[in-house]
């Protein structure tokens, strides 16, 4: 069932207003090879927490990286004792990570947020709020950021995907070849699953016992949607929220690799045969999905320093 209602409006103002949220967060990141961005990215994410929790750890999943990441973190925990590091003995890629990252987690509720802070969470202190009456708050992507490419070919591409009113696909990353994947994943995951979500690859904030309930079948970036694909199934009430794309400023995205392509479309492919057409799924239940209303959330876009 999907519910579209109307509530109160949503902005930075509001959220700084409100007293900190008191329940227990953890933030979870995972980091392959990110020296470039792991300290920035744990001050900040630090900074933002302390503002808007009063109880809160920062999960860190280090993938055996080979630079200096696993150093600068371990350097930043004696600054910042919120920080809890692991580390992958092997490189496992995000699929691992995540779910070792989820079920380390030790507060009452968690999220996430990439290394390169690809994700506007200004509002952090509203999403927070939606959590206190559902049990998972979803970000969709819906604001427009410049797209940045270097082949002389894209700028046709660009202004014929806008005359077939394509426009959304340059609200979903920083070049074209990366929105096509993504817009790919999208309409596979929409159409061979059949649940109604606006986007499945974002910020998610859970409940983390409901989270931690989930047996993860994927190991690949598959591992987003199918959190949100078996919530959706066990009952939960999800509502969306805005959370759009940030492009990355240091550092290499991992991400769009065709190996992690590759193994994102073997597990959705794998899993759908498995779920849908053999019937084999663990939950048969239908949640509620509360859809994204624009007019609940200001209409600025772009991302705001916390601190």
């Amino acid at each position: 069932m999907v519910e579209v209602e109307t509530s109160e409006k949503y902005t930075v103002e509001w959220c700084n207003a409100q007293p900190k949220f008191r329940p227990g967060i953890s933030l979870l990141c995972w980091a392959y090879n990110e020296e470039l961005l792991i300290e920035d990215y744990l001050r900040r994410a630090n900074a933002m927490l302390e503002r808007h929790a009063e109880d809160y750890e920062i999960v860190v999943v280090d993938d055996c990286s080979t630079d200096r990441t696993n150093e600068v973190v371990q350097g930043l925990i004696k600054e910042m004792p919120q920080i809890r590091l692991l580390r992958n003995e092997t490189n496992r890629n995000v699929g691992y990570s995540s779910q070792r990252a989820i079920k380390s987690a030790g507060k009452e509720f968690l999220f996430w947020q990439t290394i390169d802070w690809s994700y506007d969470i200004t509002l952090l202190r509203a999403f927070l709020h939606l959590l206190e009456t559902h049990d998972v708050v979803a970000g969709v992507r819906r604001a427009p950021v410049q797209v940045v490419d270097h082949f002389w070919f894209i700028k046709p591409v660009r202004v014929i995907l806008s005359l077939f009113g394509i426009k959304h696909i340059t609200r979903r990353s920083d070049t074209i070849r990366k929105a096509f994947v993504s817009i790919i994943n999208y309409c596979l995951v929409r159409f061979l699953f059949g649940v109604p979500l606006s986007d499945f690859q974002n910020v998610v904030f859970y409940s983390s016992k409901l989270v931690q309930s989930i047996d993860y079948e994927s190991d690949s970036s598959f591992s987003n949607p199918e959190g949100l694909l078996k919530a959706h199934w066990k009952g939960a009430s999800i509502v969306e929220v805005p959370i759009s794309f940030l492009p990355r400023q240091k550092g290499v995205a991992k991400g769009t690799r065709l190996s992690a392509i590759f193994s994102s479309i073997t597990d959705i492919l794998r899993l759908w045969f498995r779920w849908v057409v053999l019937g084999k799924r663990e939950y048969s239940g239908k949640g509620t999905i509360r859809r994204l209303i624009p007019d609940e959330w200001e209409s600025a876009s772009g991302d705001q320093s916390e601190g």
